[in-house]
């Protein structure tokens, strides 16, 4: 059984926390240093999928709202499983007008891959939420739940049911090969280059699941093409507005419920540069909370149905050291790690 949930801290214990060092930082110290020239925003992954809609909607916030008076450009850096993203920000050192938008392949490439690349090359700034993953069927598969999905994958034999994901030894693989040995069924597993094109492949037919964000499949459950079996997460997704015409995002089960014992989530953090000063992490933590309380980004929650839990500081910094170790355990677990 592969128990997911030491990625995430407890709601309310991140919020309390949260909210304990968003008082102990002084708010003037967001305007001792600002940018002064265009930012650049790196995201370490193709277009379409989460990490990049998020940074482009991040990308429209601060700039309808005049929450910086200096450009913010997005830049997909994906070679490499992100190695190509993660690397221009380790080598920008002491440079503030770069900044770079994570998920788990902060731990999956350099785990993978021997990329001489870790996050402590990089400087913490916030946590803006965790991401779940929902496993996904054609909406015109006959499969109702998760249970009968995976009934249908047992029965019929190893490596006859293809399952897309992002990238190899990712966290989709990751996802894959826990539910392989949780329920004892066996994928094909195809790689893509991004979470869109993962919803294409399963919308076309040519592949017959997904373990894709929420936000990276929606419009596709919206239209009626794909279905959404189970979240992997410990509870259901708070957001009980209707999504399509029957279901909500809170309708979807847990996959425990469903029969399969785990759960996953993913960050999505921002980090900058390493060697930069406090004044100058300051001015993006601050410029993120002032993203948080704008309409559009609390729409983005509900629409892409995240865990809105935020963190800053050394706090941050802590879960992403014990994200990282976590990562090392499942991806030695799956054989992933790269040899010496």
């Amino acid at each position: 059984m592969y128990n997911y949930s030491a990625l995430m801290l407890r709601r309310t214990l991140c919020a309390l926390s949260a909210g304990a060092f968003a008082v102990a930082v002084p708010a003037a110290s967001a305007a001792d240093w600002e940018p002064t020239k265009p930012v650049e925003f790196v995201v370490p992954a193709g277009t379409g999928g989460g990490a990049d809609q998020m940074a482009r909607l991040l990308q429209g916030v601060i700039s309808k709202n005049n929450l910086m008076k200096q450009p913010l450009i997005v830049v997909n850096k994906s070679g490499g499983a992100g190695a190509e993203g993660f690397l221009a920000v380790k080598e920008s050192k002491g440079e503030p007008h770069k900044i770079i938008i994570t998920l788990s392949n902060l731990f999956t490439t350099p785990l993978a891959t021997g990329v001489p690349f870790n996050w402590k090359d990089l400087t913490p700034v916030a946590m803006l939420a965790l991401d779940q993953f929902v496993l996904w069927v054609n909406a015109e598969t006959p499969y109702k739940s998760a249970k009968e999905y995976l009934d249908a994958v047992k029965a019929g034999g190893p490596n006859k049911f293809k399952m897309a994901g992002t990238g190899s030894k990712q966290e989709d693989q990751i996802i894959t090969v826990a539910i392989e040995k949780a329920v004892g069924v066996k994928f094909i597993y195809v790689p893509f280059k991004g979470g869109g094109d993962v919803a294409v492949q399963l919308v076309g037919k040519h592949v017959d699941s997904t373990v894709n964000n929420p936000i990276e499949a929606v419009a596709q459950w919206r239209a009626g093409k794909l279905r959404p079996l189970c979240v992997f997460d410990d509870t259901r997704m708070p957001y009980k507005n209707k999504v399509t015409d029957t279901m909500s995002w809170y309708d979807i089960p847990t996959c425990k419920e469903s029969g399969v014992p785990m759960d996953y989530v993913m960050l999505r953090g921002i980090f900058m540069s390493g060697g930069v000063t406090k004044e100058q992490v300051d001015y993006y933590v601050g410029l993120f909370k002032k993203v948080r309380e704008t309409p559009e980004w609390k729409k983005f929650m509900e629409d892409g149905a995240f865990n809105t839990t935020f963190m800053s500081g050394a706090e941050y910094a802590k879960w992403v050291e014990k994200a990282e170790n976590t990562h090392r355990e499942l991806m030695r677990e799956a054989g992933f790690l790269a040899k010496p």
